[in-house]
């Protein structure tokens, strides 16, 4: 059943349940998911193509002590270089989870849920897109690290992305969960 209420309140109630308010709210957040998703592989990219450019040819730099400092290499495996070899398994997993956290991002009413799975998102499509763009190419490829964290790993940006995604994705699912919506507010987004 269609309501029609404009002069009074704004709401149009459509087919399936939702008022115009609720489909704005989800336009909402499927934008700022989408924006964080596209700042995420741009600063990802950006600072790739910053450490190819300056760092190229140079030895560690040290910029905290031997704490943390910039480093470039080529890493075939995946964070802590693990799974050397085992390139296109990567590449392939990460297609996969991006598009389950994509689906996640256009059901989700969370903001903090749709910001976290978008910074993981940017930051597994960051890494992809080095995969396919660099030899050999087509999801074999290295990705670009720089960032050196003692001599632990070095990473990149993606990294980063991917592990403020999962802590904050988390703690927007614990918000959800402990969030008990009364009838009152039942269908509103929860942030």
């Amino acid at each position: 059943m269609v309501k029609r209420n404009l002069y009074y309140g704004g709401m149009v109630e459509t087919n399936a349940g939702q008022t115009d308010l609720q489909r704005r709210d989800r336009a909402r957040l499927l934008l700022v998911a989408g924006v964080v998703i596209a700042a995420a592989i741009a600063i990802d990219q950006g600072t790739k193509l910053w450490a190819v450019s300056s760092l190229t040819g140079a030895s560690r730099i040290d910029l905290v002590g031997g704490l943390f400092g910039l480093e470039l290499v080529y890493n075939s495996g995946m964070s802590f270089s693990l799974g050397q070899g085992m390139t296109p398994v990567i590449t392939a997993f990460a297609v996969l989870v991006s598009a389950v956290l994509l689906v996640g991002i256009v059901r989700t009413r969370s903001l903090w849920l749709a910001v976290g799975m978008g910074l993981v998102v940017g930051g597994a499509v960051g890494n992809v897109i080095d995969r396919i763009r660099l030899e050999p190419g087509w999801g074999s490829g290295p990705v670009i690290d720089f960032l050196a964290y003692a001599t632990w790993f070095i990473g990149n940006v993606a990294d980063i992305w991917v592990f403020l995604g999962v802590v904050i994705g988390a703690g927007g699912y614990l918000r959800v969960r402990s969030a008990r919506p009364s009838s009152s507010t039942a269908g509103e987004p929860i942030n």
